[in-house]
């Protein structure tokens, strides 16, 4: 029985472990919203709920107090990226500047089609997903430079480029 036994160990060394949410914290916060498995995102959530707890702490006093200071280097202990920490400061922590808490949502996704792991999506609240927002990957066409075509259409298109490139070897 796992009695007293806080979190999970993912499969990883302490070191690892706290790298992986280090750095998907860090994703978290810089898309407000990642993809990964139920177990790595149910370990995320208080993880990141503390760094924005932290981050609202200090922005309560304002910018030049010890106060702000601290919470500032309590944050960028956990976040190695300087632009994602004054985005925390910046904007994700006076958003939920009167939320006493739940700053994320956890959205099971269905199954990875490689192992079958469950997955789970991961956001911050307000930064709902909006289908109409985005295009879908049919839609998409590479860009394709005047030049690029003129060029295609000169020596025969990409195919025999590639080969060209190969027999050059």
């Amino acid at each position: 029985m796992r009695h007293r036994v806080a979190h999970r160990k993912l499969g990883r060394v302490t070191e690892h472990r706290l790298s992986l949410l280090r750095n998907q914290a860090q994703a978290l916060l810089r898309h407000e919203r990642i993809s990964t498995t139920v177990a790595k995102a149910k370990e995320l959530r208080p993880f990141v709920e503390h760094l924005i707890t932290v981050a609202k702490r200090g922005i309560v006093d304002g910018d030049d107090t010890i106060r702000a200071v601290n919470a500032r280097r309590s944050v960028r202990r956990d976040l190695a990226d300087r632009a994602v920490a004054s985005k925390l400061f910046d904007t994700i922590a006076p958003r939920f500047a009167d939320r006493p808490g739940g700053y994320t949502r956890l959205l099971r996704i269905g199954f990875r089609r490689g192992d079958a792991a469950e997955m789970a999506q991961v956001e911050l609240i307000g930064s709902e997903y909006n289908p109409a927002l985005e295009k879908p990957k049919g839609d998409r066409k590479p860009e394709e430079t005047p030049e690029r075509q003129q060029q295609d259409q000169q020596t025969g298109g990409r195919l025999s480029r590639m080969f060209r490139r190969g027999k050059k070897r």
